[in-house]
């Protein structure tokens, strides 16, 4: 089943030069007849002695020479005495040193790895060595004989060793057995497997196409892609029809599945306004939770403070200000409700409110948190309040288990200590992390969240700020006024404009708000690059680094962020002598490159300037490389409130940050925006989505192309179609609040 492009070489492992205990890669030695072959790949059991079979390709490293990049490594334990000798020196079993192994091998010979797999007893009577470490001995062996034959199973269906390793400690010392009686556990885990690979696995196993197996995974599978898309649930005739066409079988067979899981509860079913939809089984209760712990903190509120009218006098008075109505319903709300959405568009008063509330609860002796979705929101919230305010990520203390999922320290057990909470960019929040600070939310505690609804729904499943709107279970006050110093503002006016459905002003050149006309794709890639590179610096003193963000609807096309990047990089940061780069995967990282981290990975160990040290960066934090270094294969990257060291192999989970799309730039705001303007699918190019990256900009926003493109956006009022179930959950526990405001 290997690739037919892939070389394959064999040998025993003369000398381990280098390995990372983090990830596994492993730099080896390995002979080769009368050579010597050195071989870099994910090896994390091999030993010296080891023999090995590696697939992969020959490559020339800059300052290493040529050298062997494994993809996969099948490994079989040594045989003779003097390589299981070498092997046992090598410290490949813990707890057997040089004197150990020489006492070992004198005394079973080519046995010796049997015996002490089998029969530890025999083991234990050997001087020096207690029946307690003759048993860790054979479970260490027996473990990783489990691991290696797990590697060489996979690794003929093109699944590396960085997979394995985390399907087994997923699936244990059965692994193998498990996957061949139903391949499909692969692809329902976060192991990166995709169903068609466990296709190839289960045919390969002569696992029927109709099987109940088969059918039950793709049905899950199709519910957990769409997760990824932002739904919770999908509507019945819509899984139905896309599973039959997925699986490639009959649509009667796939009905009869469906109603098997809904009995056994894989799917659980639910009708909203007549129709029927279903959920996998976490997500349904993800949902409930929140529905359920909602109406618990209504019934156990926070304390109603007495005196708010006089406290929104005096913060006047102080202050030398005069907040509108709306404005003072939502600090009275705040104060004397225990939930509260605090929603409305820029320039109109959402941190003036909030600080009032904040300033008012403290003046009342009250402990209060702030929180947000992303490393620069929450920076952005402190700069905003002059109060700490911290990642939702690093307020609940993330942590991971056994199986590196993560997990949160702060939960029903250890809530988090105040008598308030408020978390900013709501929108950019899904039900999961959501679920995750109400189980963390003490009762009696008040919570107020503050977002945009306008924006964009959350890019991870559910549309908790919309649904919580939506519902009217709670104090909603919606601010609407543009404050008169916002209103000098042309990027307030216009996403006000925009968000409204009116053609925002584009022939304005002496304020904040600029539109900068080309016909073609070309020269707008051009122009956007220049002015990044040279005009922008030039006139305002902005880093295309820090300050200056590309913002656009879309990752393909010519327009699109790969192909911005490609071209920014070589603006912004070309390739120099003395310059160190690595190429990992198909990108070129290199020294002073401005990157985004893609994912969450929970494993990543960072450091802040305080000399706090944690691990976690998570999807959309934004930084710049510091350092490359090539031996190591690590990078070091300052982000916006932590460095971070990260191996090659994680390396992969970053992308280039020159242009990032729309709906990865929630919960930023940066100095100046720049947005291509031309014509893409209706999909992606929308009212909301134009809304959102205008919003994104404190201090300049400048549109390069047609203005066309920006007619059709405003025109296009389509909403980012969310199926979840939130909404009708809390509406099913409460009668309607009518405080909607």
């Amino acid at each position: 089943m290997q690739d037919n492009k892939l070389l394959r070489v064999e040998g025993a492992v003369e000398n381990i030069v280098f390995r990372n205990d983090e990830n596994g890669y492993t730099v080896l030695e390995l002979a080769d007849g009368d050579d010597y072959i050195t071989a870099v790949g994910i090896m994390p059991l091999v030993s010296a002695g080891d023999n090995v079979v590696l697939f992969g390709t020959f490559t020339e490293h800059k300052s290493y020479g040529r050298q062997f990049a494994a993809q996969t490594c099948e490994v079989t334990r040594p045989t003779g005495a003097a390589d299981i000798l070498r092997y046992l020196s090598s410290g490949a079993v813990k707890g057997v040193g040089a004197a150990t192994a020489r006492r070992l091998v004198d005394e079973f010979g080519e046995a010796t790895l049997e015996v002490m797999e089998n029969e530890p007893d025999r083991v234990a009577m050997l001087k020096g060595i207690s029946r307690a470490k003759a048993l860790e001995f054979a479970a260490q062996l027996k473990s990783d004989e489990s691991v290696r034959a797990l590697m060489i199973y996979l690794g003929g269906f093109g699944i590396g060793n960085t997979a394995s390793i985390k399907i087994f400690k997923a699936l244990g010392g059965t692994a193998v057995e498990q996957i061949k009686e139903n391949p499909y556990l692969l692809c329902e885990g976060d192991f990166g497997i995709s169903f068609e690979t466990a296709d190839i696995i289960a045919k390969h196993e002569s696992l029927d196409e109709n099987s109940e197996l088969r059918l039950r995974a793709g049905i899950a599978y199709i519910l957990r892609h769409n997760e990824g898309n932002g739904h919770t649930c999908l509507p019945r005739v819509k899984v139905e029809s896309m599973a039959a066409g997925f699986l490639r079988v009959r649509a009667e067979d796939i009905s009869d599945c469906v109603e098997k899981m809904c009995f056994d509860r894989t799917l659980v079913p639910e009708q909203f306004d007549e129709k029927e939809f279903l959920y996998l089984q976490a997500m349904h209760m993800t949902e409930i939770y929140i529905a359920s712990r909602i109406k618990l903190l209504k019934g156990f509120p926070a304390e109603q403070l007495k005196g708010v009218e006089d406290a929104i006098r005096v913060c006047e008075l102080e202050d030398g200000i005069t907040y509108a109505d709306l404005q003072k319903q939502a600090i009275t709300a705040a104060l004397t409700e225990g939930l509260l959405v605090l929603t409305g568009g820029p320039g109109t008063g959402k941190t003036t409110t909030l600080n009032a509330i904040i300033k008012i609860l403290q003046s009342r002796g009250q402990k209060v948190l702030l929180a947000a979705p992303t490393g620069r929101a929450a920076q952005r919230m402190s700069e905003l309040t002059g109060q700490e305010a911290k990642t939702i990520h690093r307020l609940l203390e993330v942590g991971w288990d056994r199986q590196d999922k993560p997990v949160f320290s702060k939960n029903e057990r250890n809530q988090l200590k105040c008598e308030a909470l408020i978390i900013d960019e709501v929108s950019m929040v899904d039900v999961g992390i959501f679920e995750s600070v109400l189980r963390a939310l003490p009762l009696g505690c008040r919570l107020i969240l503050v977002g945009d609804s306008d924006q964009l729904p959350s890019v991870g499943p559910g549309n908790v700020l919309g649904d919580l709107i939506a519902a009217g279970v709670i104090p909603v006050v919606r601010l609407r006024d543009i404050f008169r110093q916002a209103q000098q503002s042309l990027i307030v006016t216009n996403a006000h404009r925009i968000v409204n459905g009116d053609m925002p002003i584009l022939t304005a050149y002496d304020k904040d708000f600029f539109f900068l006309k080309r016909n073609y794709k070309g020269e707008v890639t051009e122009l956007i690059a220049e002015l990044c590179a040279n005009r922008l610096p030039r006139a305002y003193g902005y880093s295309p680094f820090e300050s200056i963000q590309v913002l656009s609807p879309s990752k393909k096309g010519e327009l699109g962020t790969a192909e911005l990047n490609h071209q920014l990089q070589q603006r912004l940061n070309p390739p120099a002598e003395g310059k160190s780069e690595a190429v990992i995967g198909s990108r070129t990282f290199r020294v002073g490159d401005k990157v985004m981290q893609i994912k969450n990975n929970y494993d990543i160990r960072w450091e802040r300037a305080d000399g706090e040290i944690g691990e976690g960066i998570f999807n959309g934090d934004i930084g710049i490389i510091k350092a490359i270094d090539r031996k190591s294969k690590r990078l070091w990257v300052d982000f916006v409130d932590k460095s971070a060291s990260i191996s090659f192999e994680n390396a992969s989970e970053l992308d280039f940050a020159y242009a990032i799309t729309v709906h990865k730039s929630q919960g930023n705001e940066f100095d100046c925006v720049v947005i291509p303007m031309f014509p893409g699918p209706s999909q992606l190019y929308y009212r909301n989505l134009l809304y959102t990256a205008v919003t994104r900009a404190k201090k300049t926003l400048i549109l390069v192309g047609n203005p066309r493109t920006v007619e059709i956006m405003v025109n296009n009022n389509r909403q980012t179609k969310r199926y979840s179930g939130l909404q009708y959950f809390l509406q099913r526990d409460f009668s309607i609040y009518s405080q909607n405001t």
